[in-house]
């Protein structure tokens, strides 16, 4: 895996959980512009999702193990959208919450993604 991906990756997950926390924090519902955060952060993992991708087509193997590899790549990228979708539905400072949780599901699910390669 490419470390400077994982790490930007992680850094702007928590940046958005904090950005949508504070947004709950004022009783704030999820705005276009927190849609935008949600969507730098997903461009990000979709590249991680295709360096992880083109790392194993490659030959390069994960030291836990490919399969769980690809399930957690497919679950980071998810993670966000998900919360997204949502926080659509939940139009009260509860969709913020929901984002913001996503968005730290996410960086929990980086580490582990660093651990399974790296193991």
């Amino acid at each position: 895996m490419l470390d400077a991906l994982t790490v930007a990756l992680s850094a702007t997950a928590l940046a958005l959980a904090a950005w949508c926390g504070h947004a709950a924090y004022r009783n704030q519902p999820t705005k276009d512009w927190h849609f935008i955060g949600m969507a730098v952060v997903t461009v990000l993992a979709l590249a991680q999702l295709t360096a992880g991708i083109v790392q194993l087509a490659r030959g390069e193997r994960a030291d836990q193990g490919s399969v769980i590899f690809i399930a957690y790549l497919i679950g980071a990228f998810a993670a966000v959208p998900a919360a997204g979708l949502l926080s659509l539905s939940e139009r009260t400072r509860w969709g913020s919450v929901t984002v913001a949780a996503g968005a730290v599901v996410l960086a929990v699910l980086e580490v582990r993604l660093y651990d399974i390669w790296k193991a």
